[in-house]
């Protein structure tokens, strides 16, 4: 079986490049699950809202992982708590509406586990993510509670996101970053068997300052007079990693970045 995973969607453009694409890869690759971080699809470049989510769900996205920009949109805590494919991250400050884990049915039949982290360092205040991934895999296990288990940690700093990703070694089939919308190149399996990404970019412009318009962003960089940020829209690449799961261990087989359309080099 194979799953896509798609970074951080932004924007306008990012949504467009979904919308137009998605269905034509799934077919391409055979893709049986996709899941994708849209915490940045609104238009505004933060958020996410009712309608995006319904509209990417049409588009092929079977689950939509989150971040720091979970309730940017104020509509999104009354939707969340009625949507269990929209996740925000377990980690959050207790009560949060919404769920931050939830298993669901791939199209061959198949329980996916689909856990969604935020990290400590440089982010949005939140309880210690280690010691609540501990709690989770003290309670949850593979090829018990789920077939497959995939993580995204929304997080800002690679050592954070490699150690987390040591830890779910053998205890999941994909541990992969997002939240810095550059893809890293250290696509990989881990030594007892769990795929891993640092960070799997982002689908939005990459003509941008990652995925923001590049003019705004240089003027407030300089604090020159400038305007609020906001996505660019040029044509986005879809970015992320295809994971092949070994149904018998429900760890990785394969995983192979994933880059559609854009200005990157692609690899699909």
């Amino acid at each position: 079986m194979k799953v896509l995973f798609l970074g951080d969607i932004v924007g306008n453009a990012g949504r467009l490049a979904i919308e137009q694409n998605l269905k034509d890869q799934i077919k391409k690759n055979d893709i049986a699950f996709v899941i994708a971080n849209g915490e940045n699809s609104a238009n505004e470049g933060v958020g996410i809202t009712k309608s995006i989510s319904e509209k990417l769900f049409s588009s092929g996205v079977d689950v939509i992982t989150t971040g720091n920009h979970i309730w940017d949109q104020k509509e999104t805590a009354n939707y969340i708590n009625t949507e269990s494919r929209l996740l925000r991250p377990l980690n959050l400050f207790k009560p949060s509406p919404g769920n931050g884990f939830e298993v669901y049915k791939s199209k061959n039949g198949f329980k996916v586990g689909v856990l969604n982290l935020m990290g400590n360092v440089f982010m949005k205040k939140c309880d210690d993510v280690f010691n609540v991934a501990k709690e989770f895999l003290l309670k949850k296990k593979l090829k018990k509670d789920y077939d497959f288990l995939f993580v995204d940690f929304h997080g800002e700093i690679t050592s954070e996101k490699t150690a987390m990703g040591h830890f779910f070694d053998g205890k999941a089939t994909l541990l992969i970053g997002t939240h810095t919308h550059i893809p890293t190149n250290d696509a990989r399996i881990l030594n007892f068997g769990t795929a891993y990404q640092t960070d799997a970019g982002m689908c939005g412009d990459y003509n941008s300052v990652i995925g923001m318009n590049k003019e705004n962003s240089l003027k407030r960089f300089f604090k020159e007079k400038s305007k609020k940020h906001f996505p660019a829209e040029g044509i986005a690449s879809l970015s992320g990693v295809i994971v092949e799961c070994d149904k018998e261990t429900g760890l990785a087989k394969n995983i192979e970045s994933f880059i559609y359309g854009g200005d990157l080099k692609n690899t699909h």
